[in-house]
């Protein structure tokens, strides 16, 4: 029962007791008793009442446990909903306090809490935390397992529910073997969303043999945005005559040459020299492994060279970094043509139009042309294949005004590309619209096409209505799963590096049949 209540101070203080008359039930045997051995007050924080901070003064009992068999000679009373033997908070303010930091962990949790007038310290946010009893680990119908990284090279294996989008469990590591123990001790598993490694296929297939096995949003994405990546790269001309801007800078012959345009630096002629000697060993057929080895280079330096049609590819360029001048030299180089030559007239012109910039800017900018040479117009820089692979699977109303100028460029040289950006645009259709089925004006390869890569039929998994795979219709409605971090794994490749040698599949299962999607993708793209 409440004796008082203080309001006079910052927080509200409530001074209570509890009825001396009714009986206690002892914490060791659950035996009543009423008999009073002392009185203290216990003293808790409570929910903000009107936004002020509340602290609940109640007296307790301390009772004496007339049960001989019971190790507690004495206990303390405890009031249902109001108080928990060794906690300073009230139910509700610790519930208040789990859900913080379960939401916003440590920190955020702390100043959500500040909000509320419950002050505690990320720490305590944390000790709270770490106390809850962790959920029991259940089978769900649809499991979605990815890696994910540590630290440096090492990795761990996360499990998520993909239909609460919530994780189930995670260890160190990415081996068939965990995986398979996993799931053997929770069956249950009906649909796995997995990528394109081998080691996790091995793990589904040993653990849950009847699960439908596909592949999320994400990771089609993915593989698809990797093999437009190679496309672009396959076709690396195209993207230095397709995509820049046309050169409005005067005849070669008009420029000076020196020592310091880029074909007679020191670095020039270090990527000439390297150029011819990795193709000269790697036109006899050696592996990049083995010339590197020879010539001392990194693997991925002999494949950068060996790749590139010509040495100028394989020089580095500092990038020209974009200037708030770069809009008005075209003004600029007009007016100084029309007879103005004074830069602090030309700076008060540009100046009314919107420019912000010092008027040092402008005399530099117009330095070249008293020495009678074209102004520094700027010039974009190389397209790399990730970039353009970004621009095409990248979605037409996300794209910026500039993207579209020189995608539109890019694709009018490049028929190829073309190709792969109409697939790319009807294969997001098909995304969109959870459809299966290819649209209308793309081939769709027949079921009596042999398909691209190895694969043996699967007698136990049953066909839809229509004859099909189950599997590729699943696959387009787990629509836009959750984006875990750190996929660096290639489809149907080991994770990390690409292996030299194709990994063998596993001998106890068959691979399954490509589904016509999967068919259409391989054989269109």
């Amino acid at each position: 029962m409440v004796t008082s209540v203080d309001t006079a101070g910052p927080v509200v203080v409530l001074q209570a007791r509890t009825r001396f008359e009714e009986s206690s039930a002892c914490t060791g045997c659950r035996e009543l008793s009423n008999r009073v051995h002392s009185r203290y007050t216990r003293r808790l924080a409570d929910t903000a009442i009107g936004g002020r901070p509340v602290r609940i003064e109640l007296q307790v009992r301390r009772l004496y446990c007339e049960n001989p068999v019971c190790p507690k000679a004495t206990f303390a009373e405890q009031v249902d909903g109001l108080t928990v033997r060794y906690q300073r908070r009230t139910p509700l303010l610790q519930r208040l306090v789990e859900i913080a930091g379960v939401l916003l962990a440590g920190r955020g949790g702390a100043q959500l809490l500040r909000l509320l007038n419950a002050g505690l310290s990320r720490t305590s946010v944390l000790a709270q935390l770490m106390k809850m009893p962790l959920p029991t680990p259940t089978a769900p119908r649809v499991l979605g397992v990815d890696d994910f990284a540590l630290y440096g090279r090492n990795y761990g294996t996360l499990l998520v529910d993909e239909e609460t989008r919530l994780p189930i469990t995670l260890w160190e590591g990415r081996d068939a073997e965990t995986l398979r123990d996993w799931l053997l001790e929770h069956p249950g598993v009906q649909i796995a969303c997995r990528d394109g490694s081998p080691i996790y296929r091995q793990g589904l297939t040993n653990g849950a043999p009847d699960a439908i096995q596909v592949s999320d949003r994400f990771h089609l994405w993915q593989g698809l945005s990797r093999r437009i990546q190679q496309i672009a790269a396959a076709h690396r001309d195209c993207l230095t005559a397709g995509a820049h801007e046309p050169d409005r800078r005067p005849p070669a012959g008009t420029e000076p040459q020196g020592t310091d345009s880029p074909a007679n630096s020191p670095a020039a002629d270090h990527a000439q020299r390297l150029f011819e000697a990795v193709h000269a060993l790697t036109d006899t057929g050696r592996s990049y492994n083995s010339v590197a080895r020879e010539l001392g280079l990194n693997w991925r330096t002999v494949r950068r060279y060996a790749t590139a049609t010509s040495w100028q590819d394989c020089v580095r360029r500092r990038p020209r970094i974009p200037s708030p001048l770069d809009r008005y030299l075209e003004y600029l180089q007009q007016r100084w043509g029309e007879g103005e030559h004074n830069a602090k007239v030309l700076h008060e012109e540009i100046k009314a139009k919107g420019y912000l910039g010092h008027y040092q800017r402008v005399k530099m900018a117009v330095a070249p042309l008293r020495r009678g040479l074209p102004i520094n117009q700027p010039h974009q820089r190389r397209l790399s294949p990730r970039e353009v692979a970004r621009w095409i699977t990248t979605s037409p109303p996300n794209r910026t005004l500039d993207t579209v100028e020189r995608l539109q460029r890019l694709l009018t040289h490049c028929p190829e590309l073309d190709q792969a950006h109409t697939l790319v645009r009807a294969f997001a259709t098909m995304f969109d619209t959870a459809d299966s089925e290819p649209p209308t004006g793309v081939a769709q390869p027949t079921r009596d096409q042999p398909p691209t890569r190895t694969a043996q039929p699967r007698q136990s998994h049953p066909r839809g209505p229509t004859g099909r795979d189950p599997g590729h219709h699943l696959a387009l409605q787990l629509r836009r799963q959750r984006r875990p971090h750190h996929r660096r794994q290639t489809p149907e490749t080991t994770h990390g590096r690409p292996s030299e040698h194709p990994t063998p599949a596993p001998t106890s299962r068959p691979h399954r049949p490509l589904t016509p999607t999967s068919r259409w993708i391989e054989q269109t793209i």
